[in-house]
């Protein structure tokens, strides 16, 4: 078995934070950085997991609450543009929340982009050991309606797979629905989806946009979280990812997502 090389893992380790570090100036200062494959050219995507963990524990530290986690690169359009095979995720911290209706300020964000997406709400933890259909229906308590604002630290959206990943899978905001629904009551692989931007219609979607089914992303985010030890507890919010292409907005729009079987969510942007 080979051995590591301390000198080389701990430049690694001193590079990673310094990303990372560099990923919360960004956040702080709204000015977006440089590329972060371009700074490690030799960076793998669990290397792009170890600077979204330290920065997960840093902003934990500082007294940010994690309420669940967002799948992203759901659509296989996406993962071929990024050379990846399967989704990624990012934490949502309680501070990431914003009300059905509300008006998200300038400034509050660098480059958002808005995506409808199905919210799932846990009952309890999911048994990963007897990870079937049935299992992950019984452990969801129901589903919403929701918008992800994502957006990147990253200048010009310039990213590859290493770059959204240590970015918290280019996470923003959130906004949940009001009107919770079973998931029993769904057939999530059919509903259809609308985004309208300012009265007019801007991107259009299903649930097979999704991994071929919404329950199909979570089944492999519960998985995926408890192998990395930060299994979904009753309670989370999973973002379960988009169901239509992305829509950037500026300063003045307005969103709003029907979904079939869920109603609708809304939001605005501050001139």
């Amino acid at each position: 078995m080979a051995t590591l090389d301390p000198v080389r893992g701990g430049r690694l380790r001193g590079a990673l934070d310094h990303q990372a570090a560099a990923l919360r100036t960004a956040y702080e200062t709204g000015v977006p950085i440089a590329p972060i494959r371009e700074a490690l050219v030799d960076a793998t995507i669990e290397d792009a997991y170890a600077i979204q963990a330290a920065n997960t524990a840093f902003w934990l530290a500082q007294g940010r609450v994690r309420v669940g986690a967002k799948i992203g690169l759901t659509a296989k359009v996406v993962q071929t543009q990024l050379g990846v095979d399967q989704p990624d995720f990012g934490t949502l911290f309680a501070d990431m929340a914003v009300n059905d209706g509300d008006t998200v300020p300038v400034g509050r964000l660098l480059q958002p982009k808005v995506e409808a997406e199905i919210a799932f709400v846990m009952a309890r933890p999911v048994d990963v050991a007897r990870l079937t259909t049935a299992e992950l229906i019984d452990a969801v308590a129901y589903a919403l309606p929701a918008i992800e604002i994502v957006d990147s630290r990253i200048a010009d959206w310039n990213i590859r797979i290493v770059d959204t990943v240590a970015d918290n899978a280019s996470s923003g905001l959130f906004v949940l629905g009001c009107h919770p629904v079973p998931v029993a009551d769904l057939d999530l692989r059919l509903c259809g989806m609308v985004l309208e931007k300012n009265g007019e219609p801007a991107s259009f979607g299903a649930g097979a946009a999704c991994l071929g089914n919404p329950l199909h992303a979570l089944g492999w985010l519960a998985r995926t979280m408890a192998e990395v030890g930060s299994p979904l507890g009753a309670g989370d919010v999973v973002l379960a990812g988009a169901l239509g292409p992305m829509v950037a907005v500026r300063p003045g729009d307005s969103v709003l997502a029907r979904i079939e079987g869920l109603g609708s969510v809304r939001v605005a942007f501050g001139k």
